[in-house]
């Protein structure tokens, strides 16, 4: 299972951004996709994440409302779709994948990992 992450940038406090995740190697049906984020001098930490079959979401607190997750299976791709961002959003950011039905909140439950795509808030 392979994922490469994509698409940050810098953009401007209240822009968006759509951050993207091809997976290669596989479908994804069966899976649970993650995406997490890092901050300088922080921990890794749970954004969101959905289900591959159906569709169902989960949203960490912080983003939830401004952050969306869905998926292309056609393309066999995850989206994070990022309105409204703040400051406090610029991270490292992560997607990664579990084969299971849950949806993990814990780093520590995904196996497999992109690379990260920097974010950058400006204010």
């Amino acid at each position: 299972v392979q994922l490469q992450a994509y698409g940050g940038g810098l953009v401007q406090a209240g822009g968006s951004l759509r951050l993207s995740c091809a997976a290669s190697g596989r479908t994804f049906s069966g899976y649970v996709m993650g995406w997490f984020r890092q901050a300088p001098g922080k921990e890794r930490e749970f954004v969101g994440a959905i289900r591959w079959d159906g569709g169902t979401t989960f949203y960490a607190g912080s983003v939830k409302g401004r952050f969306s997750i869905s998926r292309d299976s056609a393309k066999n791709t995850v989206y994070l779709q990022m309105n409204s961002l703040e400051p406090e959003d610029t991270a490292v950011y992560y997607c990664a994948a579990r084969r299971d039905f849950g949806l993990w909140t814990s780093e520590l439950e995904y196996p497999y990992w992109g690379q990260g795509t920097q974010v950058t808030v400006s204010s």
